[in-house]
């Protein structure tokens, strides 16, 4: 379960994207380009410290992009390369917000949604002490089977990764990923399993989502294991 807060954020998400994403590769936009959300979800952070959400985002009528994030209340060790900025929470304070491909707490929580047939977590919004349920905006599932193992991954400044094809590949220590960073409309994706070198028996697997005007899975993450 994630729990929200009703907050006043300075900067806002959208913001802070919106002048992070286009110094990325695979961002298709032009410089300036208004973004809006068209899908969001959430996995849960296991020690309860750092808020793991998806943005799912557009620029006029270009593709959707994904831009996975953390929220952290203390830098991340290791991390400088993968911040895009900090924010004011007004209930929490101050915020560092990470790039999630290079951050080790989301790269867990998708690896293990992927790996083992997990989903997206509920999402409820603490309203004066009373917990409200949200409705879900974006719907992701795995591909994987319960009881699959999930490798460690390893510290921040440990995380190599590059773009390529529209996509962001990870190595983690055990933990390879594909990020599907510019997810094109139309019917299901096909795997983009080309940009890793599979390894003999390693269990893989595939997080596939939905959205309000997206209705057919598309895949968002691949994960292979060693």
């Amino acid at each position: 379960m994630a729990l929200l807060h009703r907050a006043e954020l300075r900067p806002s998400k959208i913001e802070l994207v919106a002048s992070w994403a286009p110094t990325q590769p695979w961002f298709e936009a032009g410089a300036g380009a208004e973004l809006a959300t068209v899908g969001s979800f959430r996995f849960d952070d296991p020690a309860g410290e750092v808020g793991i959400e998806t943005l799912l985002v557009r620029a006029g009528d270009g593709p959707v992009m994904q831009v996975p994030l953390t929220y952290r209340g203390s830098p991340l060790d290791g991390g400088d390369a993968w911040l895009i900025g900090t924010m004011q929470h007004s209930v929490l304070g101050e915020r560092w917000v990470y790039d999630g491909a290079g951050d080790p707490v989301y790269l867990t929580a998708v690896a293990t949604a992927a790996l083992t047939g997990g989903r997206q977590a509920d999402q409820y919004v603490d309203s004066g002490g009373e917990l409200v349920f949200r409705e879900p905006t974006a719907l992701v599932v795995g591909s994987g089977t319960s009881g699959t193992p999930v490798p460690s991954t390893v510290p921040a400044d440990t995380v190599s990764m590059r773009n390529e094809q529209g996509s962001t590949v990870v190595e983690a220590g055990d933990l390879r990923l594909v990020i599907v960073r510019t997810v094109r409309a139309g019917g299901r994706s096909a795997r983009p399993l080309g940009t890793l070198d599979p390894v003999d028996g390693a269990p893989s697997a595939v997080l596939s989502g939905t959205w309000s005007d997206q209705a057919e899975p598309r895949t968002l993450v691949v994960v292979l294991a060693s």
